[in-house]
């Protein structure tokens, strides 16, 4: 595993620094242990102060003091863009964070980012502690502090009602999440469950680490059996994950995993929701395309699976007889990015980490509508299939990562390898599916 220290200033014109974690291969031992990585990428931190948000819309170079034009995008205009209905909050739903070592200020990071946004307080905030103390190496704890932060905040801001629950493994290890994913996530049943990290399939497939995902399969499973629905996003590494072959990231490859990839504005980079009224905040949905920034060596994740035969709700979809990756697919740009409060300031974040909590946030917001008729949970990911016009068929781009001597796979009509299905229009999809 290494960490790649990049400057983002070809994309964005200013010399801001980014830290982009890949995996390298893992031990070849079906028995050893491996380590996930964090889905996100961190830009700047904002340069201002004062209790909102100051009335630039969409372009947040007013808020780094360089003439530069860096989109950024806060709660009211991401649910702008997807249509994110205010007649369902979540309540009544639970959303389970899954992070390594978490977040040492996660609670007065939500509560700022609360305040800041005007997002409402959740009902209830259950942290289930680790020990954020490894502070060198791939995995510091301060990525996974970032990644905290995002997850928690972000599957909030779309469902704000829902209660939050947070688990900070002890470390990144598969044993280790998976052990304390097992502990805990069955004492609430029917909760949406939502992980931003992964390893890749090619260090896993064959004999390489199997035993893990084995074991993170069979949680899956008794999770599945309670009413979960289980959310994961698919890497910022295009279709190689920055290996040598087409190689999906697991656990968002699982059959039980709602997977999500990324998408970014068309126009790039302000498009996905073009401002109308700055000071108002307001936009409207403009247009999408494959999340791919080579300038920064980032593209979305997604192919077929290496491990994984197909399931049900993909034969006859895919054209391939193998688990296809992603489902969906969400923002992940990192110019255009969203807004996290971390360590008590503001930085724009990217990478396809952002797609797992939103769409958490959406099936809590699919489940409430249900409960509110008497309707059971869905069966995700096979129930979000067979409703093209609810989502946005993303069409333009590629996920071939820059550099990479492995070809990716093109967007085009309906379902893709590049980003599945499409993003959503929520309102649409709620009315759909309830």
């Amino acid at each position: 595993m290494r960490i790649v220290h990049r400057r983002l200033a070809v994309a964005l014109a200013v010399a801001i620094s980014a830290v982009l974690v890949s995996a390298a291969a893992a031990s070849a031992s079906n028995n050893s242990d491996f380590s996930y990585v964090p889905d996100l990428v961190q830009g700047p931190m904002l340069a201002f102060l004062g209790p909102h948000l100051p009335g630039v819309g969409n372009d947040c170079a007013p808020l780094l003091g360089a003439p530069i034009s860096i989109g950024c995008y806060d709660p009211a205009q991401i649910r702008q863009a997807y249509n994110v209905p205010s007649t369902y909050d979540g309540s009544g739903q639970t959303i389970i964070v899954v992070d390594p070592y978490g977040d040492p200020t996660i609670e007065a990071d939500l509560a700022f980012f609360d305040s800041f946004f005007g997002v409402p307080n959740p009902p209830s905030f259950t942290v289930y502690h680790a020990s954020a103390t490894q502070t060198a190496g791939p995995h510091d704890a301060a990525s996974w502090a970032h990644e905290t932060a995002l997850d928690v905040e972000w599957a909030h801001a779309i469902a704000p009602k829902a209660n939050l629950v947070l688990i900070e493994a002890p470390s990144a290890s598969g044993n280790a999440v998976a052990t304390v994913m097992q502990q805990i996530v069955p004492s609430y049943p029917g909760a949406i469950v939502s992980m931003s990290f992964g390893i890749e399939e090619s260090a896993i497939s064959g004999n390489g680490n199997n035993t893990h995902v084995r074991q993170m399969h069979k949680n899956f499973e008794l999770f599945a059996s309670l009413g979960d629905t289980l959310v994961a996003s698919d890497g910022d590494f295009g279709a190689s994950n920055g290996t040598s072959v087409n190689s999906p990231q697991y656990p968002a490859s699982d059959p039980l995993s709602l997977s999500v990839g990324g998408t970014m504005g068309l126009p790039y980079p302000l498009g996905l929701c073009p401002t109308i009224d700055a000071v108002l905040d307001t936009c409207a949905y403009g247009g999408e395309q494959t999340w791919n920034e080579p300038g920064l060596g980032l593209a979305t994740g997604g192919g077929p699976s290496l491990v994984w035969g197909a399931p049900a709700y993909q034969q006859g979809v895919t054209a391939v007889s193998t688990r296809a990756v992603p489902d969906v697919a969400f923002n992940a740009a990192i110019n255009g990015g969203q807004l996290v409060v971390v360590g008590g300031h503001i930085g724009i974040f990217g990478g396809t980490s952002l797609g797992a909590p939103q769409w958490a946030g959406i099936v809590a917001l699919i489940n409430q509508a249900r409960a509110q008729v008497g309707k059971a949970r869905l069966s995700l990911p096979g129930a979000l299939y067979g409703h093209s016009g609810d989502f946005h068929d993303i069409t333009v781009g590629s996920n071939t990562l820059a550099g990479s001597p492995v070809a990716g796979f093109n967007a085009g009509p309906g379902y893709d390898f590049a980003t599945g299905l499409g993003t959503p229009n929520v309102a649409n999809l709620i009315n759909d599916l309830k």
